[in-house]
């Protein structure tokens, strides 16, 4: 395989695990929100799912970002009616966000876009190997 086309592979990952870390973020960041109005549904976490697809240029398939959904999952609720976002019976509806998971699916994140920064080191430095050793 190319030098060249391992870079741009690389590349493909990374920029697939930077868009989940940012769906990552906007989960944490409203992770609190509520609805505005009594029973007004709060904050619906998002999901990111990846795809291969085949790079013509390259010849291979490299990961996308398919789709950035909806996670359908219950909201939980707590008992508040002072809050007003509260309904008839003094429940509030609370995003589906659990910070556990989000944490989790960082690190995830986190590692595979630093495998992916490795490959694209390693496959610099063997380019610059091969200059130096052609002058």
């Amino acid at each position: 395989m190319d030098l060249d086309k391992s870079l741009e592979i690389a590349a493909s990952g990374m920029d697939a695990q930077t868009t989940r870390l940012r769906v990552i973020a906007e989960n944490l960041a409203n992770q609190n929100s509520t609805g505005s109005t009594p029973g007004a549904d709060p904050y619906r976490r998002k999901t990111v799912t990846f795809e291969n697809r085949l790079d013509h240029q390259l010849g291979t398939d490299t990961v996308r970002v398919k789709d950035i959904g909806r996670d359908n999952a219950e909201f939980p609720q707590r008992y508040d009616p002072s809050s007003p976002a509260a309904n008839a019976d003094g429940y509030v509806k609370l995003p589906n966000v659990n910070s556990l998971v989000e944490i989790m699916d960082m690190r995830e994140a986190e590692r595979s876009y630093s495998a992916n920064l490795a490959v694209m080191q390693s496959s610099r430095s063997m380019l610059t190997r091969t200059i130096d050793l052609l002058k």
